[in-house]
């Protein structure tokens, strides 16, 4: 490497060292079989062993209940934008939906699911530019809606659901894209969870979704083939080509969480990491956090400066000093730190103290 880079962006994010020094040692020679893992077949022995056992890691690592079903499906998570409506609000036959408008994805969320049936936006923290989750009453809950949809952790937002809501016997669903394996959750709780693969899981371009095998079977009749739950669990993802590198390298980050200690670990670790930038946040008046404290997420850390005019400066200067990719999104400005699992605390705490050191050189 040229020099040491400390990568926050949001995703496409940064993976594990050590998995890209394997992906590195392995690339020419998958499992001494003299050709790359990009080269071999879907339907290959070899590769529905590598599926199998990427199976078996995150079951293991997430306790999923047996009546549960992986899979894994094309177009990141904003396919499943429009998958999750075409597979299940046919449930009921009012062909309802419940929202929790909570940041920028759960309202491209609501849009897409607006395409196929009727969804009712339940809460919103839009009027604060969503720097909260926003409360509602579960008595509001309409038992004849087929699912209950929240984006579990707001990357652009830095906002979370430190409490998963309570939905009685409608479905929950989950969009836990920047969150997923960052700590501990009880799958059982959901109906459906799902995660694009950028952040926490490997490239871009898949999704991993997860779901209770008693919500198959009931996609819209013209749901597309590789976007039909069932159709994808019969033939274990594989209706076509997926994305076998993703998967190699899911598998790889797996073991990688397994060796670190499991989600438990990794989630003290990630309690620890944001809790630098917080603190930091919280004891001056030159740094502006944008999320409200009982809201804020391990995984984005966002922020603005009191003097918008540094800004620009800050950026430079911290891109200068090796911390990659820290400009906030277009919808709320400022800074944004994505501290997923693969970051260090080593990361964090340099970060931090780049932050104390332009503090002191311009406040």
């Amino acid at each position: 490497m040229s020099k040491k880079v400390y990568n926050f962006g949001a995703g496409p994010a940064m993976l594990p060292i050590p998995v890209m020094e394997q992906i590195q040692r392995e690339y020419l020679d998958y499992n001494n079989m003299g050709v790359s893992v990009v080269e071999i077949s879907h339907r290959s022995k070899e590769f529905d062993k590598l599926l199998g056992e990427t199976d078996e890691l995150f079951r293991e690592l997430v306790a999923l209940p047996k009546n549960y079903k992986i899979l894994y499906m094309h177009g990141g998570a904003q396919m499943q934008f429009s998958a999750v409506p075409m597979n299940i609000l046919g449930l009921k036959p009012a062909k309802k939906a419940i929202y929790i408008e909570s940041g920028n994805f759960a309202k491209v969320a609501h849009q897409e699911a607006s395409r196929y049936g009727e969804i009712e936006i339940l809460a919103s923290s839009k009027e604060t530019n969503f720097d909260r989750i926003p409360d509602f009453d579960p008595s509001d809950i309409n038992p004849e809606a087929s699912y209950f949809y929240i984006t579990s952790n707001n990357t652009v937002m830095g906002t979370r659901w430190n409490k998963i809501p309570q939905t009685g016997e409608v479905p929950l669903v989950a969009d836990a894209t920047s969150e997923i394996l960052s700590r501990k959750l009880d799958f059982s709780q959901f109906g459906l969870i799902f995660a694009g693969t950028q952040k926490n899981l490997g490239p871009s371009g898949l999704a991993m979704t997860i779901i209770r095998e008693d919500l198959l079977g009931k996609a819209m009749s013209e749901t597309p083939k590789l976007l039909n739950y069932q159709q994808c669990e019969k033939d274990h993802s594989l209706t076509n080509t997926p994305n076998t590198f993703a998967i190699y390298v899911i598998r790889l980050v797996l073991e990688w969480l397994k060796g670190k200690g499991g989600v438990e670990a990794i989630e003290k670790i990630n309690i620890q990491k944001s809790n630098i930038l917080y603190d930091l946040i919280d004891k001056t008046s030159f740094y502006l956090g944008h999320s409200q404290p009982e809201h804020r997420s391990t995984m984005n850390v966002t922020f603005n400066l009191a003097n918008g005019d540094l800004l620009e400066t800050f950026l430079k200067e911290a891109l200068a000093e090796g911390f990659y990719a820290l400009k906030g999104h277009r919808a709320v400005g400022g800074a944004r730190a994505s501290i997923y699992n693969a970051m260090p605390i080593e990361g964090v705490q340099a970060l931090a103290d780049f932050m104390k050191h332009f503090e002191q050189k311009n406040g």
